[in-house]
């Protein structure tokens, strides 16, 4: 049983590292790669049309797969000058909320969400034809996991809060 636990675990550790590590990092490789792409042929030869739109959808999944790893590492910018004023107790309090309403936020929208994906699929994009659902679904993934990572977050702080170790 303790087995099957470590490597239900080590195959979800993978399977987020796919995600949050190299699926970004390949589509921002071939971003900057159509990218030089577009520059030499718009220069020297005769400009191309699907390169835009290329390094557009790749734009687009690394920033939301980056999302993701972002939070992994807690590594977001935010404005902390109220919060780390704060005495310990009253941080706790605002992290606690805030993952409150971020999980409740990201849960009702993750429905709605998911179906307009899916309802794109029906539109292609214009040069390479490309479902336009699999240029948006890195949304609904990345919607999923900051839900995991937001609850996470908040049954630790949680815890903590029972506990009375603050």
């Amino acid at each position: 049983m303790f087995g099957n636990k470590q490597l239900l675990k080590r195959s979800g550790q993978t399977i987020l590292d796919i995600i949050e590590i190299y699926l970004p990092t390949l589509s921002f490789m071939v971003l900057f790669v159509v990218f030089l792409i577009q520059i030499v042929f718009r220069y020297f030869i005769v400009p191309l049309t699907w390169p835009l739109e290329l390094s557009l959808l790749c734009y687009l999944w690394t920033i939301l797969f980056g999302v993701c790893y972002a939070e992994r590492d807690d590594e977001h910018i935010r404005f902390g000058l109220v919060y780390e004023n704060s005495k310990p107790k009253i941080q706790l309090w605002m992290r606690i909320i805030a993952n409150i309403l971020l999980v409740t936020s990201f849960s009702i929208a993750l429905y709605p969400s998911y179906k307009y994906v899916n309802f794109m699929s029906f539109k292609k994009s214009n040069v390479l034809l490309i479902p336009m659902n699999w240029a948006y679904f890195p949304f609904v993934i990345m919607m999923v996991i900051l839900i995991g990572r937001f609850s996470v977050q908040l049954i630790k702080d949680l815890k903590i809060l029972f506990r009375g170790d603050m």
